[in-house]
């Protein structure tokens, strides 16, 4: 088997690059996955009505880098060529703000999650964690990983990120779990590479990728060695098996007709993985065993990841957008208090976005070349998150009305006999059509309760680390006792010396003051 799996990821590797959105969804065919949905095994997921949708999102951010090739596209310093934006390594903040802005532009494009930032966020933070491990250790990590990248960059392929892994009793590490399988770790080590055991949960995009990034989701023990693996595979390794997340509402996707799906086109993807005794050859082991090296990885990638939740901006977009049209439909758009809610949705949607864009804009240098966004507002970013899409989905829903629950199905509408009544009883304002009305009511009740909420609220709470992680990095990072000495020096009770504050404040001024560079 360790011949064979290497064999078919290098051929993966060396295949023509991608170059559009069809030839992304062409790419998916065939790979024979081990796929369950429903209780059911999924023949080929690419035509799946459930799963479908999210293949559509990811084919957006291929799309978008031939459309607007300044914008999601740059180019490599490893191939000197042009490449996905997603497959880039940041090297100075405007390419880490130029990502944020990627992602804000596919948030309105498909109103949901288009899967492919964990897998940009871990290949950076690999470039810098590598370069570290190879300095302390003088492993070949860094080696490998680049030429693992300059690969996928010539192919155009997408990778996932997968770190969550299932946990089972929260208050044991790893090593010390009734079942070892309950998070990911080296089954055997041999000369070619290393087989793991275990399961991930909860990874966004993972049957949409080509190939996965495996990662430890936490701070390791001595004891945890073998827990400590990163490394790349074929998402159609064997013995790898997928079970596909349920979403709420999302067999609507299954019926005839759009109207009831709310956004028939595009959807996220989230998905278990299994793995059982899976190959990784050597090369494309990235980490293997240095425990001490695991929470530089799971911090380093979390503070890109957190600033990387600015894409729920554009889906705030669309949302805010789905608000003002049935406002108008409903013939309220003037309302004063109509206007002010819609300005507040605003407010919400504008601080997140600007909590990410000066997270990226005050990214600092690491060794290896890579930029790291700040930490501080990165994950300021992400705690916006968790509460403030609440809020703006609240504000839609207040907005819709009560219709937006109790509409009858697209059925109904489509019936001889009680059509005509709904196009009669469900009419806003008169040149507005009836079906156009029903629409908009399905697309926010999608994005605030249905399908798309997952992508836009749950995910706003629970992805990329739950708001205590958040507020405990805020804690590390917030520099309290320089800032009560600040207080003390204007009181004039100051204890600390004049050269203690100057060395806290040098310290907060790189951090915050610090120059940007293009």
């Amino acid at each position: 088997m360790d011949q064979d799996a290497a064999v078919d990821g290098l051929a993966t590797l060396a295949r023509e690059p991608i170059r559009s959105g069809a030839d992304y969804v062409a790419s998916l065919r065939g790979r024979k996955l081990k796929v369950y949905l429903m209780g059911e095994a999924v023949t080929e997921p690419v035509d799946h009505p459930i799963i479908r949708p999210s293949i559509n999102a990811v084919a957006e951010t291929y799309d978008l880098a031939n459309d607007n090739p300044e914008l999601a596209s740059a180019t490599s310093p490893l191939t000197g060529e042009r490449i996905n934006r997603f497959l880039h390594i940041a090297t100075s903040p405007a390419d880490l703000v130029m990502q944020n802005k990627m992602q804000r532009r596919l948030g309105q494009l498909t109103g949901t999650c288009f899967q492919r930032c964990v897998g940009m966020d871990a290949l950076n933070a690999l470039h810098s964690v590598t370069h570290d491990l190879d300095r302390k250790y003088g492993t070949g990590y860094h080696d490998r990983f680049k030429d693992f990248l300059a690969r996928v960059q010539r192919s155009n392929l997408v990778i996932g990120g997968a770190m969550t892994d299932v946990k089972g009793d929260r208050g044991k590490s790893p090593s010390q779990q009734a079942d070892p399988d309950l998070f990911v770790h080296v089954t055997r080590r041999t000369p070619q590479g290393v087989y793991i055991s275990g399961a991930k949960a909860h990874q966004t995009g993972c049957l949409n990728s080509h190939w996965l990034i495996i990662m430890p989701t936490m701070r390791l023990d001595l004891d945890d060695k073998d827990y400590a693996i990163v490394g790349a595979l074929p998402v159609d390794a064997a013995g790898i098996t997928y079970i596909y997340g349920r979403q709420s509402c999302d067999a609507r996707s299954a019926e005839q007709g759009n109207i009831d799906a709310g956004n028939a086109r595009f959807a996220g993807q989230e998905a278990m993985i299994v793995f059982e005794n899976v190959f990784i050859p050597i090369e494309h082991v990235f980490m293997d065993g240095e425990v001490e090296f695991a929470s530089a990885l799971v911090e380093r990638f979390t503070c890109y990841h957190r600033r990387s939740y600015v894409c729920k901006t554009g889906v705030g977009d669309v949302l805010i957008g789905a608000a003002a049209t049935i406002a108008d439909y409903n013939g309220v758009e003037r309302a004063s208090h109509i206007r002010d809610k819609l300005v507040e949705m605003t407010h919400l949607n504008e601080t997140i976005y600007g909590a990410g864009i000066a997270a990226s804009h005050q990214g600092i240098a690491m060794e290896s070349g890579a930029y790291l966004p700040d930490e501080m507002l990165a994950n300021v970013c992400k705690h916006h998150v968790t509460r403030l899409p609440y809020e703006i989905g609240r504000l839609a829903q207040d907005l819709a009305g009560g219709l937006m629950v109790t509409l009858p199905s697209e059925r109904e509408l489509r019936h001889e006999t009680i059509g005509p009544l709904i196009e009669k009883y469900l009419k806003g304002r008169p040149e507005v059509a009836t079906e156009d009305r029903i629409r908009v009511l399905r697309l926010v009740e999608n994005m605030t309760l249905g399908r798309n909420a997952v992508g836009y609220l749950t995910e706003s709470m629970h992805g990329a680390g739950s708001p205590q992680a958040q507020r405990i990095q805020i804690a590390r990072s917030m520099q309290i006792e320089f800032k009560k000495e600040l207080a003390k020096a204007l009181a004039g009770i100051s204890s600390t010396s004049r050269a203690e504050i100057e060395s806290d404040l040098s310290t907060y001024m790189a951090r915050v003051f610090a120059p940007v560079h293009n």
